[in-house]
């Protein structure tokens, strides 16, 4: 079995010292334009030392493309100096820094975007409570987009990050390409599985081939997905098996799942004899590795993801207590940090997102 301490070398080169990564967590913590402050790198920093590698909350490629205020920008070179700045932060005592990008597609509205109408692959509204409909993308507009993940793959590569990570996960704008529910297209980029498939494609044939092009060494480039989607018509456990089997031959360097709960068993009855991190892992079979993640807050869950998956994400946890992964490795488990008090915020460096994650994702942990 794999050991959690154990080191993990990429297609690429990068090696991470140990099997935990920090999952990418919403953090609203940059200026209203995208630029890091000082405050998300003390975040990020405090956060990092002990941990193989921490991935960034989402950085938008482009300007319609941000789905919230106070959300990391990679769109403009202007912003390089402060990601170096961040990237720096987190690459102490060898910690990997990864920065997660993506747009959100119809999962932002027009007063984020200042009277922008939101885009998506097709002018259908999310299902959710005032959702806006989206603009349908044109042809150009979706090429512009591929070359803008490129050039934000370039940008992380200039500011010293260790890699990027596709945000392809949680119904944004790389999922909503894949959806039979957000894409209604009937042109090349929609319709059948093949063709909803066709961005995706694209965009990862394109990123790999700007970091494989650029004589950087050790830069990765992984994927995160979610496994299903509860719409109807949604993206199914299947669709996911045909992605999954899809990505694992393409040049990537991990993929990640996107999940609350890594003992999640599919809502597909053809599914249910192991959890959707088995299914997944046993589909890639050895190509690659996979990010498991959701709910870790112990060594135990620790090492039940590493029975089908190479690699741990651990999200809230994190926030709980920054040295979480050092109490772990170390055998001090019994000394975790798992509650938070109001009043150690300022301490935890935790506001805004991070605080309206755990008030989500875990509020049985909140003592106010």
């Amino acid at each position: 079995m794999i050991k959690s301490n154990e080191t993990l070398t990429f297609k690429r080169g990068l090696t991470l010292k140990n099997r935990f990564m920090m999952s990418p967590m919403t953090t609203k913590m940059s200026f209203f334009d995208g630029t890091v402050t000082n405050d998300e790198v003390n975040y990020y920093a405090l956060r990092s030392g002990e941990i193989g590698a921490v991935i960034t909350g989402a950085a938008n490629v482009q300007d319609n493309g941000k789905g919230w205020d106070g959300e990391l920008s990679v769109a403009d070179d202007k912003f390089i100096p402060g990601l170096a700045k961040l990237a720096a932060g987190i690459k102490k005592n060898g910690t990997k820094a990864i920065l997660q990008i993506f747009h959100a597609g119809r999962m932002t509205d027009s007063g984020v975007l200042h009277g922008t109408q939101p885009v998506s692959a097709s002018a259908i509204a999310a299902e959710r409570d005032n959702a806006e409909t989206p603009r349908a993308m044109e042809n150009s507009e979706i090429t512009e987009l591929i070359e803008n993940f490129k050039k934000a793959t370039k940008r992380a590569i200039e500011a010293g990050f260790d890699g990027v990570e596709l945000h392809g996960a949680n119904t944004y704008i790389i999922q909503q390409f894949f959806s039979p529910h957000s894409n209604r297209r009937t042109d090349q980029w929609g319709g059948n599985l093949d063709k909803r498939y066709k961005f995706i494609n694209d965009l990862v044939d394109g990123v790999t081939k700007v970091v494989d092009e650029s004589g950087v060494k050790n830069f990765i480039v992984g994927y995160r997905l979610s496994p299903e989607e509860y719409e109807n018509p949604g993206i199914s456990i299947e669709d996911t098996m045909f992605l999954v089997d899809k990505l694992a031959d393409k040049p990537l360097d991990y993929l990640h799942l996107s999940e609350n709960d890594y003992k999640r068993v599919s809502v597909s009855d053809s599914y249910k004899n192991k959890t959707i991190l088995e299914y997944v892992h046993d589909r890639i079979n050895g190509r690659m590795p996979l990010i498991g993640v959701g709910g870790v807050t112990t060594k135990e869950d620790s090492e039940a993801i590493l029975n089908s998956g190479e690699l741990i994400a651990v999200g809230g946890q994190m926030l709980l207590d920054p040295h979480f992964v050092g109490k772990i490795l170390s055998g001090h488990d019994d000394s975790v940090r798992h509650t938070l008090s109001l009043f150690d915020t300022d301490e935890l460096m935790i506001s805004n997102g991070a605080l309206a994650f755990l008030e989500q994702k875990m509020p049985e942990k909140i003592i106010k």
